[in-house]
């Protein structure tokens, strides 16, 4: 058993699920196919390798029958969503009209799925660590139903990648404005985004399919395809290949291993472009503000923010080596000027001793009790009331 087949194809699942929703919320079906048939793929490998590790015998038949038709159509469903949205970018960029029908391709991969049927020459392959693999009668009909429309949907995908780069080159300044209004499902980003990620998966499918045609057409000669009930003959059979025979043939192993990463490498490279993004960045920090308030039960942070705090304690009052700075005032607290001091009140007659016209600094300032006599004899005396003249 190969350990790390299941945590990676589990792994690989778990991480589409990172940039499903905003896929989901832009309703892109393009894109939302491919995430449901990576994630098919990679949780079929995972369940295979478990149940497959160290046996190749007939556990599942029913669970065969089923995969194996969805592994057929993957091979078609993939190259096909790719080529839907190098399609709609090309006609965004060069501002053509146009109506892509992206949920027809879940339609064309069962098509396809019922196709296979002609060059099936039995039920299905089981493989030991690797689970079931579908049948197919190597013969010229099985290179046009199985191995020559992949090739022929990358291809056509790069063109149409091409073409969409080269209108945003030229259109470069008006088409970006276009793409960040408002209006516009796309930005600049995500629209480079889907061209990288789309010429990057067509070429890997090139060399995964043709690296499997060449294979095959090395280790199985090609055969004819002579009548129905001749190719059908004892469909009912199951092939199994133990870990031993596969042994035997070195380079039958390693094309096995080989063609296996596929649909990982094709997941984590897709979760490259779009796990990271902005959009899918806002979504992550909303996820954990919900965990937080509602499992750790954490109430949202309503008090200054820390850069408030900071500014703060700058210019708040601290007495440091006896210097008392002054302390900010709170920008909701009410200012409440100071009062002007109480003037100090006449008395009513002049002949009281401890009449003074100056203060308790002023008698200090002007020296001895003589002094402030003699000066007080020199002042007139104050009316007690206007008199007229």
């Amino acid at each position: 058993m190969r350990p790390e087949f299941p945590a990676i194809a589990f792994i690989a699942a778990a991480t589409l699920l990172l940039p499903l929703p905003w896929h989901w919320r832009a309703r892109n079906v393009s894109t939302l196919s491919l995430i449901f048939w990576l994630f098919l793929m990679n949780m079929i490998y995972g369940i295979d390798a478990i149940v497959w590790g160290n046996t190749a015998e007939e556990l599942i038949p029913v669970w065969c029958d089923i995969t194996t038709k969805l592994i057929i159509g993957s091979t078609f469903a993939l190259p096909a969503g790719c080529l839907c949205i190098c399609i709609h970018l090309e006609k965004v960029s060069s501002e053509a009209p146009h109506d892509i029908r992206s949920y027809y391709v879940s339609g064309a991969a069962v098509v396809m799925m019922v196709l296979h049927y002609i060059v099936q020459g039995h039920r299905f392959d089981i493989i030991e660590e690797y689970g079931c693999r579908p049948a197919t009668y190597y013969s010229i009909p099985a290179l046009f139903i199985v191995w020559i429309p992949p090739i022929v949907m990358a291809f056509a995908c790069l063109i149409y990648a091409g073409c969409a780069l080269r209108h945003f080159m030229i259109r470069r300044a008006t088409f970006a404005a276009h793409l960040n209004s408002p209006q516009s499902a796309l930005t600049a980003s995500r629209y480079l985004r889907l061209i990288l990620m789309s010429i990057f998966q067509m070429t890997w499918s090139i060399i995964m399919t043709s690296y499997t045609l060449w294979y095959t057409a090395m280790a199985i000669p090609l055969r004819p395809w002579t009548t129905w009930a001749d190719v059908h003959s004892n469909f009912a059979r199951a092939a199994q290949f133990p870990k031993v025979l596969l042994a035997m043939s070195p380079k039958t192993s390693t094309a096995y291993y080989f063609s296996w990463w596929a649909i990982p490498m094709s997941t984590f490279v897709f979760v490259a472009f779009f796990a990271f993004g902005k959009e899918a960045v806002d979504d992550y920090r909303k996820c954990w503000v919900w965990i937080k308030r509602n499992v750790f039960r954490m109430q949202a942070n309503t008090g200054p923010s820390r850069k408030g705090l900071k500014q703060g304690s700058r210019r708040a009052g601290i007495e440091k080596d006896g210097i008392s700075l002054p302390s900010i005032v709170s920008p909701t607290s009410t200012f409440t000027p100071p009062r002007p001091p109480t003037p100090k009140k006449y008395h009513s007659s002049l002949d009281e001793p401890d009449f003074d016209l100056r203060s308790e600094t002023e008698t200090t300032y002007l020296g001895s009790e003589a002094t402030q006599k003699s000066l007080r004899r020199r002042l007139p005396p104050l009316p007690l009331s206007p008199q007229p003249r």
